[in-house]
């Protein structure tokens, strides 16, 4: 087995940028920066394919970066991800020592604010407990991936949410669901391979009304016609922290309209 590393970047410097994320395998980096061309940088732990690219959003860049793998164990990666010396060697002992599993969740340390997870243990991952991982955390068997496109269902992330989309957040998310709903078994693992380097946000600029109604989007999309209900829910649990500039009977109307705009572009395809 070898690991690599499928790297989503912005107006990046590739030699720099491989340096900063201490990258220690073969790696595929796609860079959003307004320019078509393809190099590879042969390095001493495996070549790093670049390929520049001229189109805007995470989803494009990731299924991208899906579309080029080669490797045995596929890793997702943000550009602001340091990794952890070891990282590479760690990924795959732990694949190897659990063969039942299609896709492994490890930990990647973050700023306390924007933790959204952390694994305590090696357990199952489901559709009600797989939302909170980032796509950084995700790594797939790339016979998982291939024996799912066999059947019809092929794996790849919605290009309408996330950091250069349309709506903003939720392409990972979908992109789980997907996994699972293809039969992918997936775990979570205790296993630490980085560390998140704080930066400004791409998407997320306060809890405005953009946020809500994105929200109410990704919804529609991720639960169906439990969508309103989830919203709600969603809405209660965090309405002391979401809801101190739009109030959360009104954010809960907002969500409804976005539920609406979600609803009309799947009826539109």
């Amino acid at each position: 087995m070898y690991l690599e590393l499928l790297i989503s970047a912005v107006n990046a410097e590739p030699d720099k940028l491989i340096e900063t994320m201490k990258i220690e395998c073969p790696a595929v980096l796609v860079n959003q920066c307004g320019r078509v061309s393809i190099t590879v940088l042969e390095r001493e732990s495996g070549a790093v394919r670049v390929f520049d690219s001229d189109e805007r959003g995470v989803g494009k860049s990731r299924n991208k970066a899906l579309s080029e793998a080669r490797g045995d164990i596929l890793l997702f990666a943000d550009e602001d991800i340091v990794y952890d010396p070891g990282f590479a060697e760690r990924v795959i002992d732990e694949f190897a020592a659990h063969p039942e599993a299609d896709g492994l969740f490890f930990n990647v340390r973050v700023c306390e604010e924007r933790r959204t997870y952390w694994n305590e243990d090696y357990s199952r991952v489901h559709i009600w407990n797989g939302g909170r991982y980032p796509a950084y955390s995700i790594a797939l068997r790339k016979s998982a991936v291939d024996r799912a496109a066999g059947k019809g269902k092929p794996l790849r992330f919605s290009e309408l949410f996330g950091g250069g989309a349309k709506y903003s957040c939720g392409e990972d998310s979908l992109f789980i669901r997907d996994c699972l709903g293809a039969g992918l078994k997936l775990y979570r693992t205790p296993t630490e391979i980085g560390e998140e380097i704080p930066r400004p946000s791409t998407w997320f600029k306060g809890y405005d009304e953009k946020y809500f109604f994105d929200r109410g989007v990704l919804y529609h999309f991720l639960y169906g016609i439990l969508a309103y209900p989830m919203g709600v829910r969603y809405i209660l649990a965090k309405r002391s922290v979401m809801c101190k500039e739009i109030p959360w009977k009104q954010a809960i109307g907002i969500i409804r309209k976005g539920i609406a705009e979600g609803k009309k572009i799947e009826n539109q395809k």
